[in-house]
């Protein structure tokens, strides 16, 4: 099931979600809007190794906006800060940016009950198309669940993306075992 408007607002004033900075204006009936942030990054090597740590590159989005090109990786940031501790969060992009040709997930549409932290996104296009920090990237969508949460995101040893940051976080694939 999924929280309406009114479930997200009594979520909120319960502390059971976290959006910081909050706007109400960016409230849907059954969704918030989430935001590009300034920070982006590109991985600097060409091939991507799963079992290695891959560097990236930080970019800051000039007044002026950034062109995104096909057939390259960016990885962006939200502006919101989020926390979910009473629901499942999804997060999709925008139509009015799929119909520019923008992915902004390209497998982690879906956060886990306990994450707390801004959102990476795996940005690609399928033609150069320019954007703007503070321009509405996304929506996340609250799933109600069903039964007692044993394992929260945030509390598990091997949660991997619990660090607070503003910036973009790069694949830490290298830290699992296999």
């Amino acid at each position: 099931m999924i929280l309406t408007d009114s479930k997200i607002l009594e979520s909120i004033e319960k502390k059971e979600i976290v959006i910081e900075p909050f706007d109400r204006n960016c409230l849907g009936t059954n969704s918030y809007d989430v935001h590009l942030s300034k920070h982006l990054a590109v991985y600097q090597d060409d091939i991507l190794d799963a079992k290695r740590h891959n560097k990236v590159k930080h970019i800051e989005i000039p007044s002026d906006g950034f062109v995104l090109q096909p057939g390259t990786l960016y990885l962006g940031v939200t502006q919101e800060y989020t926390e979910t501790h009473n629901s499942v969060p999804f997060l999709e992009g925008k139509s009015s940016i799929g119909r520019l040709g923008i992915d902004i997930h390209a497998t982690a549409g879906k956060g886990d009950v306990g994450f707390c932290n801004t959102w990476t996104l795996e940005i690609s296009c399928v033609h150069p198309v320019r954007v703007y920090e503070g321009m509405p990237i996304g929506q996340l969508i609250y799933f109600k669940i069903d039964g007692d949460i044993i394992n929260f995101y945030n509390r598990k040893s091997n949660a991997k993306y619990i660090e607070r940051t503003n910036k973009p976080m790069e694949s830490m694939m290298w830290k699992n075992k296999f």
